[in-house]
């Protein structure tokens, strides 16, 4: 979610709270916190681009997709690359709900909110995921069956009513019966959205599900599920009506037949929102969920309650506690409980909580009571507190957590597990203190960067987490260089000390020392601002910089000033409260720095030939959708590409598209590829005919134009890939991913089925080991099918010869060469990347390796 400033700075005087607010953000880090832009809530950006110009997604079409992609995932699964996991896992990234075993501590199930299920056996020490392969790694409960805790149920689609970082709404409820080793969808598959799932703890068989329905339409599919044969069939219980659906639920421990729930009226559009009416409210069966009524004695009512959680005192089970937050905006209203069952409620002692909320209480709405103890009670919210005599009193208790919390469970030694937007943390004293747990490779990331230079440096803008980096291509030493959530950045591939990062709405900065901080880079700029504004470097001279709200932008000073170069390039506004009609891509041509393309989030797509003089709108024949990418062959200014997003309704909805002439007329080249968004289009340098497309279902690849297309590697989640980047000297592609970090594919491997094939007698270099090369000793294996000319040279990342290690006829056979780290001339080499190069038979191979004593 986008900053607010935080609660805690408040308490300084006005002055020093803005300086010191906004030294912590240009630092980054947990309380890095943008101020909201006035009149703006967050945004729906992701879901928003997928739907337009619709209401909706079409699901039946998206379930479609996802079969046709899990077909071609299946037939690369026989064989070719493997994607490898690269970080960050000490980010962290959004959980939805936490469930702990109940009889072993160690054991404990976190749902991402896109990034599926991951269990851990040993405390959290380690992360396993289990959900990888399954329709949707939504996630939003986790249920452990309290009589046979090998039975997981998952209920999917996040129900936090969030903005810019929506995720897909899910495709039903799973169950596992083997501690997530397999999964079985046990239908729902209307649902969307799912607040809770409980299992009663006296019948294995009969299990309640909380259904909140479609966030951007009503539909009747809303409120209390209930199964009495372990999910064969389903009943709806409990309904109110097509808008208000349920968002918790909480059973009795001991009197299964008392079942609490807690009930959302939510409706929202592109343009505006509305969570909350007379529907909201918290209602009781005394039958099993047979029959319920609204209890109403003490507590809010009408259409001004919002969100409520509620939770349930397994050690005095006639104690409850409920949250609420008004309808609009989303504040804190107050905390109630009730000693005798829900008969009566009383607002608890909870005016220092006013902020726990900020304004969007829609985001978070949990409560949970200490099972062992009535009196212990946690609110998460934007920030986080606790009781420790039943509401007589509340303190902040957060500590160093991450802001925005969701998930919060109990092991039966005590241990707390807590998630955020941050990630995982645990406390062993009840909550007064909070350590972060890592190898939770849950960041959602917006998109990808790579320093040129120096390959293993990595960055990336991620949701609620900020722009964050490794410097030693480490998956465990990322580190956060600007907060908010962190969306466009650019290293300058001839001089690295100059990195630009930006976060919501376009707040781009700039960096001349390499990242180590960043100043402002706004200056000249002005009108609508995508929640990811583009930020491209011209590719043959990395010092002017483009970017585009409804007007294309240019800097030819690396940022320091902006001069607008087009006109209104959108349809102009739109109403609400939004800010949409803005430019969401931006490319120029490698070969013609005069050749500009521009692409919008409502559907246009202009061209300059001259620099910005004049511009022509060339997208007459591609579909009226969100356009996701512009890109140019790098060879060829006239050659161009278009990738848009969305899910079909009715015809056949192409992806992406190819002109020869400057766009005044397109080919559709999707031939095969699953009707999917498609995020991002990358051109292979090598041969540009070669196409690689990040799609909300993975990442494909085309040997030419038109297709085949094929799924690229094995072992990538079924996650939102987001963006792109193809370091060629390295030969590596990286991908960004909404929900499950960053990955890598050595792009030397087969990438395809006919690449497979042709591999069988193909020149093949290994993987250099170590890599991490200590001191630079390092082996590097390599065979031949056939005698060949051969030669195995080392190269820095500049291209610079640094040694020749085989140059000379070599008989067929694999072989091993010794490099002892040092150059031509004996000298000992610097830390840092190098490229080992096979040229034999024709074809060359390349290897990279690191270097570090």
């Amino acid at each position: 979610m986008p900053r607010i400033p935080s609660i805690r700075a408040a308490v300084v005087s006005a002055a020093g709270a803005l300086s010191l607010i906004a030294v912590s953000f240009l630092l980054g880090g947990d309380d890095s916190r943008p101020p909201r832009e006035a009149g703006k809530t967050p945004n729906e950006w992701f879901l928003r681009q997928r739907a337009w110009p619709h209401p909706d997604i079409n699901q039946t079409a998206r379930l479609e997709a996802w079969e046709r992609a899990a077909e071609l995932r299946s037939a690369e699964q026989r064989s070719g690359p493997a994607w490898d996991p690269v970080g960050p896992r000490n980010i962290g990234g959004r959980v939805a709900d936490v469930a702990c075993h109940p009889t072993d501590s160690n054991i404990v199930y976190v749902g991402g909110a896109e990034g599926g299920i991951l269990k851990t056996t040993n405390g959290g020490t380690t992360w396993t995921p289990t959900f990888d392969d399954e329709s949707s790694l939504s996630v939003g409960s986790v249920a452990i069956d309290p009589n046979d805790p090998e039975t997981i149920w998952v209920g999917t689609g996040e129900p936090n009513g969030g903005g810019g970082s929506v995720t897909y709404g899910g495709t039903g409820v799973f169950r596992s019966t083997n501690g997530g080793a397999t999964w079985t969808n046990m239908g729902l598959p209307d649902s969307r959205y799912i607040g809770r799932v409980v299992v009663d703890p006296s019948n294995s068989d009969r299990v309640f599900v909380a259904v909140l329905g479609a966030m951007w339409s009503t539909n009747p599919e809303r409120g209390v599920y209930r199964t009495t044969n372990g999910g064969s069939s389903w009943e709806q219980v409990h309904a109110i009506n097509d808008s208000t659906g349920a968002v918790d639920l909480v059973v009795h421990p001991t009197d299964s037949n008392l079942v609490y729930a807690a009930m959302w009226e939510r409706t929202r559009a592109p343009d505006n929102l509305n969570y909350g009416g007379d529907g909201s409210g918290i209602w009781r069966s005394t039958n099993g969920g047979d029959a319920w009524s609204e209890l109403t004695n003490g507590l809010p009512g009408g259409a001004s309650v919002g969100r409520i959680g509620i939770s349930i005192a397994a050690s005095s089970p006639n104690t409850l506690y409920a949250i609420y937050a008004d309808a609009s905006p989303g504040s804190f209203a107050g905390v109630f409980k009730t000693t005798d069952g829900g008969d009566s409620w009383a607002q608890t002692n909870d005016g220092n909580m006013g902020g726990v909320y900020a304004t969007y209480g829609w985001w978070f709405g949990n409560i949970r009571v200490d099972p062992t103890n009535p009196n212990r009670v946690f609110v998460l919210g934007y920030d986080f507190f606790r009781t420790t005599n039943g509401g007589g009193s509340w303190h902040g208790a957060s500590g160093s957590m991450h802001v925005d919390h969701h998930g919060q469970a109990f092991a039966p030694n005590g241990t707390i597990y807590e998630g955020n937007d941050g990630g995982m943390y645990r406390s062993t004293n009840g909550g007064t203190a909070w350590t972060k747990l890592g190898d939770l490779p849950l960041t959602q990331f917006y998109t990808v960067e790579v320093d040129h230079q120096f390959p293993d440096r990595r960055y990336g803008g991620t949701q609620d987490n900020g722009t964050n980096r490794t410097l030693t291509g480490g998956d465990n030493d990322w580190h956060n260089i600007l907060g908010g959530d962190g969306f466009y950045c650019q290293v300058d591939p001839t001089n690295n000390a100059y990195v630009y990062a930006e976060w919501q709405y376009g707040n781009l900065n700039r960096s001349t020392n390499g990242g180590s901080s960043f100043m402002g880079a706004t200056s000249g700029l002005s009108g609508r601002r995508n929640w990811s504004m583009p930020v491209m470097m011209d590719p043959s001279n990395p010092s002017t910089l483009y970017t585009g709200t409804q007007w294309v932008y240019r800097s030819t000073n690396r940022a320091a000033f902006w001069s607008a170069i087009s006109p209104d390039l959108t349809d102009g506004p739109s109403g609400g409260n939004n800010t949409y009609a803005t430019i969401t891509t931006i490319a120029v041509a490698a070969t013609d720095p005069d050749v500009i393309w521009a692409g919008t989030d409502d559907s246009n797509v202009w061209v300059t030939t001259n620099g910005g003089t004049n511009w022509t709108k060339v997208d007459a024949a591609l579909p009226e959708r969100w356009v996701t990418r512009v890109a140019v062959d790098p060879s060829d200014a006239t050659i161009s590409y278009v990738t848009i997003s969305g899910f079909r309704w009715d015809d056949p909805l192409p992806h992406v598209f190819r002109s020869t002439n400057f766009g005044a007329s397109w080919t559709d080249i999707s031939s095969n590829l699953p009707e999917v968004p498609v995020n991002d289009i990358v051109l292979d340098p090598q041969s540009p005919q070669r196409l690689y497309v990040a799609t909300d279902f993975g990442v494909f690849t085309s040997p030419g134009v038109g297709g085949p297309w094929s799924a690229l590697g094995t072992g990538l989640p079924n996650v939102v890939v987001t963006d792109l980047e193809l370091h060629d000297p390295t030969r590596s592609l990286v991908a960004g991913t909404y929900g499950r970090s960053m990955w890598t594919l050595e792009l030397d491997q087969p990438t395809g089925v006919e690449d497979v094939v042709a591999a069988v007698s193909a020149v093949r270099l290994r993987p250099v080991a170590p890599n991490p090369a200590p001191g630079g000793r390092a082996a590097i294996r390599f065979s031949l099918p056939r005698a060949a000319e051969a030669s195995v040279r080392i190269y820095d990342v500049t291209g610079r010869l640094v040694r020749r290690l085989v140059d000379e006829p070599l008989a067929a056979g694999e072989r091993t060469l010794q490099w002892d780290g040092r150059d031509d001339s004996g000298r000992l080499v610097a830390d840092g990347v190098y490229l080992v190069r096979l040229v034999a038979d024709g074809v060359s191979r390349t290897r990279k390796v690191t270097v570090l004593r």
